[in-house]
């Protein structure tokens, strides 16, 4: 299968957030399952400063956008596996930021345009093309739109992940022809209008083969007003299409056994260098060293939806409990006035470090004991996983991808891997961190296995690799080899209609499961003296002897068939009593044997029938 992945941004060439470590980290996982995939992103300034000398120059063409006709290269690389292009124009991409210039709608344009333009310069023809988020949206669109003139954009299928639904690539709709060089039919069919804008994202999620989200619980929240931000019509209307996978980190990356980033590595089987991160965390942000008394940590930007307007609820309760805390991040002056407030009337007991650096935050993932996230809203998160996977507990709120990896701990049985709360409300996240305080102070056997369980946890890409593969195989019509543990979860199911298969052609299930409403007048299990009135049932005047007969064979035959009651053979009590039941009615009716026995027979199959 062959998969061209588009994105703006990827580790470890340029990075402003989780889009960079999936574009990063999936591709490769793709190429490990047998995929043939490559990626293509802008030749940002950055970039070209860093791998310059590392990249081989392909080609170049002209790109036409609107009444545009601009110059675009190509450069590539081959790392772990998967051919890395980048478009090169200096114009739109030698800028000293990634995004947030006036002109990011054109940048964006051109990039889309670019991708579908260069195709013909790959190394493959994809099959398969998928994008991410609004900045590449367009290219969905730009495949319909070129497909209704050139066949061989028909073949290709598309699919769209959705990182965060708030950044939609949202504008005017009178520049659809002079921006993006589509024609005005585009937002008069509603296919890229919403709320009065061109919006690329709706287009892009219209126009595709399949959407996802990077968690199954943001999936369904994207059908809801509080998380779509005014999509949730659009999300809805293609739900049949949509689906979640879970986004996974770097498992050789993010490893306390050999993370060089770390001061002592440690393990699951030896967590003393634990203990020696822990020290030097309290002295590296100016804690005391305090060993026994947990270090509470926050690593995030600092805006309202990662949940801050809860802490600062309730900071001062915490800060009463006998715990320390360390943030580090940037964002919304607001809070950062805050935090910085805070930590001059706790000193020693609060850090805070407005700012990002990644060895700092290296040490405090290694060095803290809990992990707190009590975000309104959270697609995926990676930094549960990554506390996760250094020992580092999470507090988080169940929403989006953290309700999918952590579980509540549930200290009476051992379970949980993690602590979490469902409502947005400081008091419940108060409730949930005292809790996790005093677990710590107070059951340290009972935390230490809670987080050797939390350590223990697979977030590695390779089981979202499978789900990615098997999104592509539904859309492409391909059959794609079902990986070992995959099949042997699919046979499970498989193995328990198998006995049912085999005792159906003797139809003895069928009767078994009739007798359950009619035993509700009949006590017990006497499904026996049932099918009497069945055989007298043809002669419409034998109805009202039958209850005279049912004493019979309930006198004696049925205690003597009572001692086997086993379900496997219920048919056999009404072939015997049938039996007695047809030499009554051969004295009776005064008929032959075979007669009145086929006669049974075409009875018990209109019951059957019944």
């Amino acid at each position: 299968m062959k998969i061209l992945y588009v994105t703006s941004e990827a580790v470890p060439f340029c990075k402003t957030g989780g889009l960079a470590d999936v574009a990063g980290s999936l591709p490769p996982a793709l190429a490990e399952q047998g995929a043939e995939v490559a990626v293509v992103l802008p030749l940002y300034e950055r970039v070209r400063d860093r791998f310059g000398s590392q990249l081989n120059f392909e080609c170049y063409d002209y790109v036409d956008l609107a009444w545009r006709h601009s110059y675009c290269g190509l450069f590539s690389m081959e790392k772990d596996g998967v051919t890395w292009y980048f478009l090169d124009n200096e114009q739109y991409f030698s800028r000293g930021t990634l995004y947030g210039q006036a002109d990011d709608g054109e940048r964006f344009a051109f990039f889309s345009r670019a991708v579908v333009r260069m195709m013909d310069h790959f190394k493959f023809w994809p099959e398969v093309v998928h994008c991410n988020d609004w900045q590449s949206a367009l290219v969905p669109i730009y495949l319909k739109d070129d497909g209704v003139r050139e066949d061989r954009y028909r073949s290709i299928k598309t699919v769209v992940t959705i990182h965060n639904i708030e950044y939609q690539g949202r504008y005017n709709p009178y520049v659809l022809g002079e921006l993006f060089g589509l024609d005005a039919g585009w937002a008069k069919d509603g296919t890229i209008l919403l709320d009065g804008d061109a919006n690329l994202l709706k287009g892009a999620i219209l126009c595709a083969d399949a959407v996802n989200a990077v968690s199954p619980t943001y999936a369904n929240e994207l059908k809801m007003p509080y998380f779509a931000h005014r999509m949730e019509g659009v999300m809805r209307q293609c739900s049949n299409k949509l689906s979640g996978v879970l986004n996974g980190i770097d498992m050789k990356l993010y490893d306390p056994r050999t993370d060089g980033r770390i001061l002592k590595n440690f393990s699951l089987e030896d967590m003393a260098g634990k203990d020696d991160c822990k020290a030097e965390l309290q002295r590296m942000v100016g804690l005391r060293e305090e060993p026994h008394t947990p270090i509470v940590a926050m690593v995030s930007r600092l805006v309202s939806h990662k949940g801050l307007d809860l802490i600062c609820e309730v900071l001062h309760d915490m800060m009463e409990l006998p715990m320390q805390l360390v943030v580090l991040g940037t964002g919304d002056q607001r809070y950062e006035e805050f935090f910085h407030w805070a930590a001059q009337q706790y000193p020693g007991r609060m850090s805070v470090r407005m700012d990002y650096n990644e060895d700092l935050s290296m040490a405090i993932y290694a060095g803290a004991d809990l992990f707190l996230m009590p975000s309104k809203s959270e697609p995926c998160g990676l930094s549960q996983m990554i506390a996760m996977r250094y020992g580092t507990v999470p507090i988080v709120r169940e929403t989006g991808g953290l309700k999918d990896t952590v579980q509540p701990c549930e200290s009476w049985r051992d379970a949980g891997n993690g602590f979490s709360f469902a409502n947005y409300s400081s008091g419940d996240m108060l409730h949930v961190i005292r809790e996790a305080v005093y677990l710590y102070k107070d059951y340290p056997d009972v935390f230490s296995r809670l987080r050797q369980r939390a350590m223990s946890c697979d977030f590695s890409w390779a089981r979202s690799a499978r789900e990615y593969l098997r999104i592509y195989a539904t859309i492409t019509g391909q059959a794609w080899p079902i990986p070992t543990d995959t099949r042997r979860a699919a046979e499970m199911p498989a193995e328990e209609p198998a006995p049912v298969e085999e005792s159906a052609p003797v139809e003895e299930p069928a009767p078994a499961e009739e007798p359950v409403p009619v035993e509700e007048p009949v006590p017990a299990e006497e499904p026996a003296p049932v099918e009497e009135p069945v055989s007298a049932e043809e002669p419409v005047p034998a109805e009202e002897p039958a209850p005279a007969e049912e004493p019979a064979p309930v006198e004696e035959p049925v205690p003597a068939e009572e001692p086997a009651p086993v379900e496997d053979k219920p048919a056999r009590k009404p072939r015997k009593t049938a039996a007695k039941t047809a030499k009554k009615s051969e004295k009776s009716e005064k008929k032959t044997e075979k007669k009145t026995t086929a006669k049974k027979g075409t009875a018990g199959k209109k019951k059957s029938a019944e």
